[in-house]
């Protein structure tokens, strides 16, 4: 008898470990038990067991208790401790608009048919704030919180509008300095590879079909008109007549007035009527604003020289045409 007390007393002993390594352990938990109307708090699961146990867990949606709501749908992790249990938490935000004291009752966890209850908590929610509710008026639960000024929001904002300001301003200067110069010297380059009379006629019929004397604007046209003869007298008899006065002009040509009479007449025609127009006030006709520009295309003609094409080129373009 003495024996079989001893072994049951020894199979105790080996089994309870066992029962009690099979054992789960169930802790809940408030980060503040009181907390002001409207505000929040995380309430806690926390079940203690081992990694191959299945326990059975209560899930809330939208409450836990009347008067106690759930803000943010559950949230799990699991923690694993050196002795080889895990650890499964259930955390709920939780906020009540109740000014009140909130039982929290105990919660059943199931494993294998047994039953582990968490303990019970109490949440107070406090109304700090006055409301008159004899005056029938909504009132805020809650002072409206006026934000804090943002200061780094606004430096941040200026600061881009100077970079952007800064890039535009940079990007202006570079297409000023060199692609608004380039494109200008290029014109300039291409006026001086076609000959000076081909510039000269285009440049006249651009004055014709510009009509500024027509429009009031005669000193703009004679201007324009003698600039565009002085250019052609530099270009062809190399002076720099772009610097010089009508009567320098003029002496300086007077070889022409041997050779092309007429040709001289025409250019002192057109000096001459542009100074009285520029420097004298003179109210010109129409028949001499058109007289002027007609003897400038008759100068520029009489005066031109023609390139002269070797043969083979001429009958390259003769036979280019037939086709």
């Amino acid at each position: 008898m003495r024996k079989f007390l001893l072994f049951f007393v020894s199979v105790l002993f080996f089994v309870n470990p066992q029962l009690d390594a099979q054992k789960i352990t169930v802790t809940a938990k408030l980060d503040s038990t009181s907390i002001l109307i409207g505000n929040q708090t995380r309430l806690t699961f926390q079940v203690s067991q081992q990694p191959n146990q299945k326990v059975l867990m209560p899930l809330f949606s939208d409450t836990i208790i009347g008067g106690l709501e759930v803000v943010e749908p559950v949230k799990m992790d699991t923690l694993k401790s050196p002795d080889g249990h895990i650890q499964v938490s259930q955390h709920y935000l939780v906020t009540s608009f109740k000014d009140s004291l909130l039982y929290i009752p105990s919660y059943p966890f199931v494993l294998n048919g047994d039953t582990v209850w968490s303990k019970s908590l109490s949440l107070k929610v406090v109304q700090p704030y006055k409301i008159d509710t004899a005056s029938h008026k909504i009132a805020d639960i809650k002072q409206i919180l006026n934000p804090k000024f943002d200061w780094m929001g606004l430096i941040t904002t200026i600061l881009i509008v100077l970079l952007i300001l800064a890039i535009l301003i940079l990007a202006y200067y570079l297409y000023k300095k060199y692609f608004k110069h380039k494109a200008a010297l290029n014109a300039q380059e291409l006026k001086l590879l076609q000959p000076a009379h081909v510039v000269a006629l285009n440049e006249l019929d651009r004055i014709k079909s510009e009509k500024l004397w027509q429009q009031g604007r005669g000193k703009e046209y004679h201007t324009e008109l003698t600039d565009v003869i002085r250019e052609y007298i530099e270009r062809m008899f190399n002076i720099t007549s772009m610097e010089m006065t009508s009567d320098e002009i003029l002496e300086h040509l007077k070889g022409l007035r041997l050779e092309q009479k007429a040709t001289y007449l025409e250019l002192k025609q057109i000096l001459s009527l542009a100074d009285l127009v520029k420097f004298a006030k003179w109210n010109a006709t129409p028949d001499e604003h058109e007289l002027s520009l007609m003897n400038a295309y008759l100068f520029v003609n009489q005066t031109k020289i023609e390139e002269v094409k070797p043969l083979e080129e001429v009958v390259t373009e003769e036979n280019e045409h037939e086709k």
